[in-house]
């Protein structure tokens, strides 16, 4: 077989484009695959120069090229593949990786090009980018989707610890309440049986001093029996948030007037209630209620905890939209290290005693104010009394 026919049916029918040029970068060849490449048939590229086929910068270096190698002998193109554009006969461009070797021919030099189409390689390797950044994203938006999650999962263990320890507080309250209510509640009534059986021997001689006695310790438990109720009804109503404040202006001097009227009906022998009022003013806005069971709550602890023959101060002063009110006793005080849960519920000093109480009271006294967005302060010392100050701030 003629080898020159073989070696041009083998480049005719090659793959890859193959082209030659000369020294001066003129095409004296172009193979089919090439042609069909760049959009030009063999006659239009024959006898031009390679530029022709070439997007700048290329276009414009080429020839440098080829100089530069003749004269310097530094290879930028020749024997190293590398990846270029080529430009098409539509204008457009395309990505092929060229390989240029040098073939000395009968004292001519020649170079040939071979040019590997990568615009499938160059869409594929796009696709694969755009996978990679959509997996990305996908992965990052799972990750906040998780971070979320996490998040969400954090919280509803937190809610659910806070409601454990909730439900552990409500029991212990309600064991507290079991234990107290058992207590409270027998020792008045077991006053009132033993007071009603000893009224019926009395009325048999009769003796009324006996009775009347008798009759104002049935009084004093049944009052008992209701402060304690009354308690009980406020807290519930409190933890189920029923209490609404309906603040109006109120006349502050006629409340406590009427309040020290009728605490001093309970009070013990020669305890007494001193009311005085500072300033001009008599008005002001708070809810009538809920202050009126606010002062009723610290009197009533102040006439329990004080001795037969004191005083017990109560005061109310006006004074630059300011409304400041002051309960104070002489009585047995609360123990300096206790101070610290005196507002919890069911809290009872150890130096109470015998002394009955549920312990709710300042705990709702607390709330009230609270909820009528005041402030309560209080000095005690065992032995020496308490004193508890509420201040309202009233805005223009």
């Amino acid at each position: 077989m003629d080898s020159a026919k073989l070696l041009e049916a083998i480049i005719d029918n090659a793959i890859d484009g193959i082209i030659t040029i000369d020294s001066r970068g003129t095409v004296e060849s172009i193979n089919p695959a090439a042609s069909h490449l760049f959009g030009y048939s063999p006659e239009e590229v024959i006898s031009n120069n390679i530029s022709m086929l070439m997007p700048d910068p290329d276009r414009s270096q080429h020839d440098s090229y080829i100089h530069n190698y003749q004269h310097t002998g530094n290879k930028k193109i020749i024997g190293i593949g590398r990846e270029v554009l080529g430009k098409k006969k539509d204008g457009s461009t395309f990505p092929f990786r060229l390989a240029v070797s040098e073939v000395f021919y009968r004292d001519t030099t020649v170079y040939t090009g071979f040019i590997h189409d990568l615009t499938k390689e160059k869409l594929a390797e796009d696709k694969l980018r755009q996978h990679a950044l959509e997996l990305e994203n996908i992965v990052s938006e799972r990750t906040r989707d998780l971070i979320k999650l996490v998040s969400e999962l954090e919280k509803a263990k937190s809610d659910v610890s806070l409601s454990l320890e909730k439900e552990i507080q409500l029991n212990q309250m309600k064991s507290k309440f079991v234990s107290m209510a058992s207590h409270e509640f027998r020792t008045p009534l077991s006053s009132v049986q033993l007071s009603a059986s000893l009224i019926d021997k009395y009325l048999e001689k009769p003796d009324f001093a006996s009775v009347t006695k008798h009759t104002q310790k049935i009084k004093n438990s049944v009052q008992s029996l209701t402060s304690i109720l009354n308690d009980f009804l406020s807290l519930e109503k409190l933890e189920a948030g029923y209490v609404v404040v309906n603040k109006s202006d109120i006349n502050l001097v006629e409340l406590a007037e009427e309040i020290t009227e009728e605490m001093q009906m309970i009070c013990k022998k020669n305890q007494h209630i001193v009311y005085q009022h500072t300033g001009d003013v008599g008005k002001f806005f708070l809810d009538s209620h809920l202050l009126k069971s606010t002062i009723i709550n610290l009197i009533s602890n102040a006439i329990k905890y004080s001795g037969e023959d004191t005083f017990i101060e109560f005061s109310t002063e006006i004074s630059d939209n300011i409304c400041t009110i002051m309960v104070s006793d002489n009585g047995i005080g609360i123990p300096e290290e206790e101070q610290i849960n005196l507002f919890e519920p069911f809290f009872r000093a150890n130096n109470t005693g015998n002394i009955p109480g549920t312990g709710l009271g300042l705990n709702i006294v607390m709330r009230y104010v609270n909820l009528m967005d005041g402030k309560l302060a209080y000095v005690s010392k065992v032995n020496s009394g308490t004193s508890f100050q509420l201040t309202f701030e009233q805005f223009n």
